[in-house]
């Protein structure tokens, strides 16, 4: 497990970070690949939308091109304050402390959910993505970002010892262990030689039952 798989390490560590995070994020996650995620999430106007490791608000921003409003979702007040700033704290977006693993939401709450720069920090994946499954209405959309699992392995090394990192097989594993089908992945990529994230997009089953595994 990486070191930032660690809650409090993953607070403390965003509690410094968020204020230049959306300063570096563009050069990893750009206006260009949100957009092409938010094509494959197809959200409808009138859906309601959940955004887990919502942090300063930067999918929240694209999401609300599509939807009228957006729960947003984050365990770092760090991140959330930066949010404040661009949204206000009450409007079109609704702010929840929480954990992906353990969601304050009753089962099938919403229509789509979106995960961004996220599933990374989660010590238990599987668990969250299970919680997913669990708020979003059968027929729902799953969509949850990355980061792609490096090639070289002088940066595997690194990776490991600092985060969640996973390739397209790894990511079907969980999704299907969380119990989704026919989950899509595609890589995304800002240029040649830049980070490359996964995106995994999953359709909760129409005939739903809780596994638990």
């Amino acid at each position: 497990m990486g070191i930032l798989e660690d809650k409090d390490n993953a607070r403390l560590f965003y509690r410094y970070f968020s204020r230049v995070y959306d300063t570096i994020n563009p050069y990893i996650w750009d206006d260009r690949m949100r957009n092409q995620a938010l094509e494959w999430f197809d959200a409808d106007r009138d859906d309601r939308v959940l955004d887990v490791g919502a942090g300063t608000g930067f999918a929240t921003e694209g999401l609300l091109n599509h939807v009228d409003e957006v729960y947003a979702l984050d365990q770092s007040r760090g991140q959330f304050e930066q949010a404040f700033r661009k949204f206000g704290k009450h409007g079109k977006v609704h702010f929840h402390m929480g954990d992906a693993e353990r969601l304050p939401f009753t089962d099938d709450s919403f229509d789509k959910l979106w995960s961004s720069g996220s599933i990374e920090y989660w010590p238990d994946p599987v668990a969250a993505l299970r919680e997913f499954r669990r708020v979003v209405k059968p027929g729902g959309t799953v969509l949850v970002v990355g980061p792609d699992y490096p090639k070289l392995r002088v940066f595997q090394k690194l990776a490991d010892a600092i985060m969640l990192f996973y390739d397209a097989e790894e990511a079907e594993e969980m999704f299907s262990e969380a119990g989704f089908e026919g989950t899509r992945h595609f890589i995304q990529q800002r240029h040649r030689g830049a980070p490359r994230a996964i995106t995994s997009v999953a359709t909760v089953p129409e005939s739903d039952e809780p596994n638990d595994g």
